[in-house]
């Protein structure tokens, strides 16, 4: 039983991946093990060893008919895909929410906030109108100086445009932030909403991260050696190997995921359909000490996080049917195996079903969190679990191998736990339960 003396639901998810834009295409996408990683020519003319990455399929006639053209043109990317999910898990909780017909007009939600967590945020408007505007300066009107960026520069490379685009949106009143913690902010997001509910804070909260996919976000990770993923240029869908025996970096992505969490005597007073639960959430770190670094997880602090949240959610690990783990296809993905077989404990015959998201939509950064909890939900929803695609060939150094799916399995779900460890050695977990209308 958990310890939180608020029970917390989810009642509406959103999600922008690589492979999917909305819920409806994201599920399709995950249930066929669809591969959302292309090849970008703009990487190789800028030398990038890595020339493969993950963009959401953006339909710019579809966001127009979601966002005004007045509010669109003051966005950056990030903003786009974070407004574009909220507004979904917003539609899908059961508010009416239509920005056509005037957002402005709407009440104030006193009770509800947002956070919405970014990695590295503006890029986009950095490089393609900051720098040459300020280039241009040097050599047109003196007295235009840096007037010529326009008013809406700012906003545009805040980190923390993307959760106050969302409340704007959406009217919120509560508190409204953007959090940042490298691979762990989405997940992050919603250990931190599920807090402030907890404490009496809020009723409910939007929750979860948003990346953009400039190439001047994916650079320093190429410069990064091994970090990324430069053997696929030439088979892109295959280059996100979590898990898998021919794993050798991950693949850069962006998009956004976000849930909408409220306690469950609120969502079951103004009728909206209860989605599944969250029964506990739980962040730390391992203080880069004993084996734990910028780029690596203590071992320690690892194991430390996932029993703390089933503790803290009164979970057996007997009972878990399935871990979405960090896993990003790089070295560390064995290390990670290792942890969750000493955390929870189980012999390996008895070891629960564990996936990579990101085998399908490559490494989202501050999204990824997010887009992973949201493909928790809709399995605990909809009763399926996703292959994690490119990982027929185990690591040799992962033992759990029969526990890998390769295709989509039907099955019913009762706890999911998911796991996101960021640079920095910062960990963070969020145990997920089915709800079955208790």
């Amino acid at each position: 039983m958990s310890r939180f003396p608020k029970r917390v639901v989810i009642t509406g998810y959103g999600a922008v991946a690589p492979n999917g834009v909305g819920v409806e295409a994201y599920r399709a996408a995950l249930q066929a093990g669809k591969s959302g990683i292309t090849w970008h020519e703009e990487l190789k003319k800028l030398n990038f060893a890595c020339q493969i990455g993950g963009k959401p399929p953006i339909d710019m006639d579809f966001v127009e008919s979601v966002i005004p053209g007045a509010d669109l043109n003051k966005l950056n990317e990030a903003m786009v895909y974070a407004a574009l999910a909220a507004v979904e898990a917003a539609k899908m909780s059961g508010e009416t929410v239509d920005l056509k017909k005037g957002y402005q007009d709407t009440p104030v939600q006193w009770d509800t906030g947002a956070i919405v967590g970014c990695g590295i945020g503006g890029m986009d408007t950095m490089f393609e109108e900051l720098g040459p505007t300020m280039s241009e300066s040097e050599t047109q009107d003196p007295g235009m100086g840096c007037r010529g960026m326009g008013t809406d520069i700012v906003p545009k490379i805040m980190e923390s445009s993307v959760s106050v685009t969302v409340g704007k949106f959406l009217g919120l009143g509560g508190q409204t932030t953007t959090n940042s913690s490298a691979c762990n902010t989405g997940t992050e997001a919603i250990f931190e909403a599920f807090k402030h509910i907890q404490l009496g804070y809020a009723d409910s909260m939007y929750a979860g991260g948003a990346e953009g996919t400039h190439y001047g976000t994916w650079a320093g990770f190429d410069a990064m050696r091994d970090v990324l993923c430069s053997k696929f240029n030439d088979r892109p869908e295959k280059g996100s190997q979590p898990m898998g025996a021919g794993a050798c970096g991950f693949v850069p992505a962006g998009g956004a995921g976000v849930l909408r969490l409220e306690t469950l005597e609120r969502a079951q007073k103004r009728g909206a359909k209860i989605l599944a639960e969250v029964v506990s959430a739980y962040c730390n770190s391992g203080g880069q000490r004993d084996g734990g670094t910028m780029t690596f997880p203590n071992a320690d602090g690892v194991m430390k996080c996932i029993r703390q949240v089933l503790q803290d959610g009164g979970a057996e690990p007997r009972r878990i049917s399935l871990i979405n783990g960090h896993l990003t296809s790089t070295t560390a993905d064995p290390r990670e195996a290792g942890s969750w077989i000493k955390a929870l404990g189980l012999p390996l015959d008895q070891f629960p079903l564990i996936q990579s998201t990101k085998s399908m939509i490559g490494h989202t950064l501050g999204a990824a969190g997010a887009l992973e909890c949201a493909a928790v939900v809709d399995q605990l929803v909809h009763g399926y679990v996703h292959p994690s695609i490119n990982a027929s060939e185990v690591h040799p150094g992962i033992p759990v191998g029969a526990s890998i799916p390769q295709t989509m399995v039907k099955k019913e779900l009762e706890y999911v736990i998911k796991a996101s460890f960021g640079f920095g050695d910062v960990n963070g977990c969020v145990l997920f339960k089915r709800w079955d209308g208790k």
